[in-house]
């Protein structure tokens, strides 16, 4: 009987896991169109209701009352043990005492979208979500049995909706890469600052608003080792990955810096195989302490920012060397990028 109810429980979970779907197959415009908000907290809520690689942190709410929601994304073993794992690695850094049972992983925090009106990383915060519980990719199942990743797909939602919004009122259904075409011209406020025009990527260690003070609660709880910023930048930029530019704080360690290179080179060979450009260490410096990179890195964490070409780009924007960027391209570099820091965590 014991083993028949086994046998049962295994087979309802596959069965579980069989229902995901791609973000493509949930928002049929995917890649083509920037989402509405509710739509990524609806496919996120698909993914949480259908998988057992995943599961929901509510944190907090903005101040125009939308959710702020991080996931907790690894083995169903190891969310069943999140709060043994959490305290082994809190006590690892002296901030609690030693677990009666110690069970030590790597902690991946993954942030997307502190900057409202950079749409391509809430979109490929769906994706990264969906390869990471993706029932046919067991590549990436073997990377979360050793690590917690923990996915906050949209530190400003009010931004992000203040830009979706409009991007959404003013287009049709074709795109249009022109320079001149309305959607790549963003009225202000735009939507790179909070509901107070504060820009968030400034407020890491200051906390003046609200999304920055819920959201580090939960961080404190969990002092990650890993932290991802994941942005973009003027649409004409290739991308940016690690190592960061001179000048590092003399707090950043030496292992900081060299994980930023082991990052550095596990992600470039991912780019170099899809025939991408690319740069490092020309830009984003580990000094100011209030960004997404350098308060994790004062923090004892990797902190790490990740800059795609996006801004003012729309659906799709012809560059200046004649190629046409899509959204749908912006996606597949932050995903790829993204899961080779995962990987290389792991």
């Amino acid at each position: 009987m014991k083993n028949f109810i086994a046998v049962l429980f295994i087979c309802f979970g596959i069965a579980l896991n069989a229902q995901v779907v791609s973000p493509g197959e949930f928002l049929p415009n995917y890649g083509r169109q920037v989402s509405y908000y509710h739509q990524v907290e609806n496919y996120f809520n698909h993914l949480v209701a259908n998988s057992q690689y995943i599961q929901q942190r509510p944190y907090g709410q903005t101040t125009q009352e939308r959710n702020l929601n991080a996931y907790y994304i690894s083995t169903p073993e190891n969310l069943n043990n999140l709060e043994n794992i959490r305290l082994t690695n809190l006590s690892n850094i002296g901030l609690s005492s030693r677990p009666s049972s110690v069970n030590e992983k790597a902690i991946v925090w993954l942030s997307f979208n502190v900057h409202g009106n950079e749409a391509g990383a809430i979109e490929s915060a769906m994706s990264v979500a969906f390869e990471l519980v993706n029932p046919n990719n067991p590549e990436t199942k073997k990377w979360l049995e050793n690590t917690i990743v923990i996915l906050d797909p949209c530190l400003n939602p009010d931004g992000f909706a203040r830009y979706s919004n409009w991007l959404r009122d003013i287009s049709g259904r074709e795109t249009h890469p022109g320079l001149n075409d309305r959607e790549h011209m963003e009225p202000w406020p735009g939507g790179r600052q909070n509901h107070y025009a504060y820009d968030l990527n400034r407020d890491w260690a200051w906390q003046t608003q609200i999304e920055t003070q819920q959201r580090m609660e939960l961080y404190n709880l969990w002092m990650p080792q890993v932290h991802v910023d994941v942005h973009e930048m003027g649409y004409n930029e290739p991308y940016f990955f690690p190592p960061a530019a001179e000048p590092f704080h003399d707090f950043i360690t030496k292992a900081q810096r060299d994980f930023h290179n082991t990052i550095g080179e596990a992600t470039s060979k991912k780019f170099d195989a899809q025939g991408w450009n690319y740069y490092t260490r020309e830009r984003f410096d580990l000094f100011y302490p209030s960004y997404g990179d350098t308060y994790p890195s004062f923090n004892g964490a990797v902190g790490m920012t990740y800059e795609q070409g996006g801004i003012g780009a729309g659906r799709a924007i012809s560059l200046a060397n004649g190629n046409v960027l899509t959204l749908q391209h912006r996606i597949d570099h932050h995903k790829t990028a993204v899961l080779a820091a995962v990987e290389t965590a792991s």
